[in-house]
Formats: C-alpha cells, sequence, structure tokens
C-alpha cells in the first residue's frame, strides 16, 4: 500500500537577535534572527515530522513534542525520530518540501538541508526534493515576519 502525507509548519521571527540560532532542515542558518518557538522552531523539520503523522495518524506535534520541550528536548530531529517510530513497517520513499520566506535567501542551504533530512529519514539525498519561493511580499511569510514550509512524504507499506 503507497500512501501520501502531507505537513505544514510556520513560526515567525523573534522580535530581537538573541544566542538562539536559525535552524532549518536541520542546518544552522549563521547571522540571521531565529524563529520564535519553545524548540528549535526548526518549521521544515516540523513540516516533515506533522507529514509523518498524517499516515500513521499519531499527532506528535502537540501535547508528545511539547512534554518532550519541557523535558529539555529542543532539537526538532528528535521530533522526527519520535514520528516515525509509529510508521511499523511503511518505508519512506520521497519527501518534498517548499519553503517560503522572504529572508534569508535558502539557495546556498538547500544541499546541506537535503543531506540532513536525508539522514534522519534514512533516504538517499536524490529523495528529498525542496523548493524555496520568495512568496513575493503577498503573505506574512513573503513579507519577511517569518517562514513557512510545507511537506508531502510518500511512503509503502502495511501501516
Amino acid at each position: 500500500m503507497i500512501k501520501v502525507g502531507l505537513g505544514q509548519d510556520s513560526h515567525r521571527f523573534e522580535k530581537v537577535h538573541t544566542k538562539k540560532k536559525l535552524v532549518l532542515g536541520g542546518t544552522i542558518i549563521q547571522d540571521h534572527v531565529a524563529l520564535d518557538g519553545n524548540s528549535d522552531a526548526d518549521v521544515v523539520y516540523h513540516a516533515i515530522t506533522n507529514a509523518i503523522s498524517s499516515v500513521t495518524g499519531v499527532n506528535i506535534l502537540g501535547r508528545i513534542a511539547d512534554e518532550m520541550c519541557k523535558s529539555g528536548i529542543t532539537d526538532s530531529k528528535a521530533y522526527i525520530k519520535e514520528a516515525m517510530k509509529y510508521m511499523n513497517q511503511m518505508t519512506i520513499h520521497h519527501v518534498a518540501i517548499s519553503i517560503e520566506c522572504k529572508t534569508p535567501k535558502l539557495a546556498g542551504v538547500i544541499p546541506f538541508m537535503k543531506e540532513s533530512i536525508a539522514s534522519v529519514l534514512n533516504i538517499s539525498k536524490t529523495s528529498v526534493g525542496i523548493t524555496a519561493t520568495s512568496g513575493e511580499d503577498l503573505t506574512p511569510f513573503g513579507q519577511g515576519l517569518g517562514i513557512q514550509a510545507l511537506c508531502i512524504i510518500t511512503v509503502e507499506g502495511n501501516g
């Protein structure tokens, strides 16, 4: 059986620079204000987590991630790994991600994000597709207020 999962996440930028780093797809983006959130606020990893949740039916971002965060687990990679525990016999074949933000410019970091995502999901880099758009000032993300990520994941198996 083939299933397709859809995930989305968005966060606004922190109002001022802090020591917190901007993290997207497990990759630190230097010299940019971070996203506001209890965790590292990695919208790419959160969208992937939500896409996995949509095929397993187990919602991770919410009560489970909140409890993890309260116990000091703020690396969003842990949320993906938690979501994957519920995949049973399902195998991930492909993940497609679309990111909308005015800043930062992402072309130079997309290869690093692909590497990080492939590693976490145990798939080939060629099975990770990432596109980015500036949003042309049409949405809050295109206006520079934060970042939004959408994810579609294709899995196969009896889950």
